[in-house]
């Protein structure tokens, strides 16, 4: 029985987001069109429930499909396209390689390699780890890639520090990894999806190519190297641990796992190099790790097991992406991205030769599209907008689309970037414990960091 001395601030944020999403779908403002009302209504109830994860993400999901669907808002394919996107597979192959790596004891030969340079001490294993995910970053285009990788390391170096499921030391390491693995990527161009969104749109709508030295030189020592450095110190504020003795005993690896492992590194290093060649061959990311995820599954030659890869592939986390990629297509297909960003252009102060305004509004623009059509969504929404945001501003083209980077890099909840919930959901840690490290993230973000990388830009002559 529920009682009120169960209700939660949450409780009463999810209230309020529900009580404006009737208004909105009873009042139907002409503005948003016959159907926009309910389509913005069905928008903020989903991220209302994401957000304050008081429902499992993949029921909100469903309720999102079953809406739009029953009222007739979108057709079906568009409604169920992100079960067709490259993403949703990249995270099944994901989860296929996850269970190869700690089934066949790979995980804990590669974190007893790494043990003694990262174990003596907590914030030495916490830099560490985000270290290597960054310098992964330059290798491996994909942060999902990147999460499949490191993340079963990092919980086997969990164990060797002991600490235990759901202890402080565990749920820093899956942070870390989760965001370590992800956003300093937001930094170097061919790292994650929203960064090729960006350069795609860009070029195909308005003739612009970006340069990979220009646009890490331009992004990479604030939102790489400086808020890396935040994310570790938050990480160590927010759950303090010290590295213990290891939790159970490190058993031989017998012929057979041996020879498993080597099938993995086999598999991972050719992997790898298909990863860190795309641009080469061309042959998309997700494929590529689909072609690993056969080998590892294929009978006889695999090393995963019809058991070990249904209690692999989470078909709810899948649901939950699947929902997320949807949310981005529906408010796309519908203009509500576009009215959106109309009106917060109008409400924005900008105008040419107020530079710090017109900087920090473009980028609230950016930060405030990404949480309503999630990040990956968001370059698609902004870029068709850059003519008339650089005449409103003054600046020049090529600066307006630079700017949507520092917004949508900044992500105030896990639902808007789908490999921060891969991540944690590989380490088996909650999601609500990310929460409490991107919520303060994000406002040091745009407290000090936005400020600190409009004296950069200004040092490099952009604005």
């Amino acid at each position: 029985m529920f009682t009120l001395s169960q209700l939660t601030p949450r409780h009463f944020i999810l209230a309020v987001v529900v009580l404006i999403a009737l208004t909105v779908a009873i009042a139907s403002p002409a503005a948003l069109g016959p159907s926009g009302g309910i389509t913005l209504a069905i928008v903020l109830v989903t991220l209302g429930l994401w957000a304050t994860a008081l429902v499992p993400g993949y029921f909100a999901s469903l309720l999102l499909f079953t809406s739009v669907l029953i009222a007739g808002l979108q057709p079906a394919p568009l409604v169920f396209s992100g079960f067709a996107s490259a993403a949703v597979w990249l995270i099944i192959s994901g989860f296929v390689i996850g269970a190869a790596v700690s089934a066949t004891g790979l995980d804990g030969r590669l974190a007893a390699v790494i043990a003694p340079l990262l174990t003596r001490t907590y914030p030495r294993l916490i830099g560490g780890l985000m270290l290597a995910s960054m310098i992964l970053g330059f290798l491996m285009p994909s942060s999902v890639g990147r999460a499949v990788v490191m993340v079963p390391i990092g919980m086997a170096l969990a164990d060797r520090c002991g600490f235990g499921k759901g202890s402080n030391g565990r749920i820093g390491i899956a942070a870390i990894l989760a965001i370590g693995c992800n956003m300093p990527s937001f930094a170097i161009l061919p790292a994650n999806i929203p960064n090729m969104v960006l350069a795609g749109s860009a070029e195909t709508i308005l003739g612009i190519h970006f340069t990979y030295t220009g646009y890490l030189l331009l992004h990479y020592p604030v939102l790489g190297i400086v808020k890396s450095i935040v994310t570790v110190a938050l990480v160590i504020a927010l759950f303090p641990a010290k590295v213990g003795e290891p939790i159970g005993t490190t058993a031989a690896a017998t012929a057979t796992a041996r020879a498993g492992q080597g099938k993995v590194i086999g598999i991972l290093v050719l992997t790898l190099v298909f990863w860190m060649t795309d641009s080469l061959h061309g042959i998309n990311s997700a494929w590529v790790g689909l072609a690993a995820a056969v080998l590892l599954l294929a009978p006889r030659f695999g090393v995963v097991s019809p058991q070990a890869f249904r209690q692999s592939v989470d078909f709810g986390l899948l649901l939950f992406v699947a929902g997320a990629l949807a949310l981005g297509a529906v408010v796309n297909a519908s203009g509500l991205g576009g009215k959106l960003g109309a009106f917060l252009t109008s409400v924005l102060p900008l105008a040419p030769g107020h530079d710090a305004a017109n900087f920090f509004s473009l980028t609230f623009l950016s930060f405030v599209t990404g949480m309503f059509t999630t990040v990956p969504s968001a370059p698609a929404v902004l870029t068709p907008m850059t003519s008339d945001l650089a005449t409103l501003t003054g600046y020049g083209a090529m600066t307006v689309l630079m700017t949507q980077v520092v917004g949508f890099s900044t992500v105030l909840f896990p639902y808007q970037v789908g490999p921060l919930v891969v991540a944690m959901q590989l380490s088996g840690e909650k999601l609500d414990h990310l929460v409490k490290v991107t919520v303060p993230l994000a406002l040091i973000t745009l407290v000090a960091l936005v400020p600190l990388d409009f004296l950069w830009w200004k040092a490099l002559g952009w604005l």
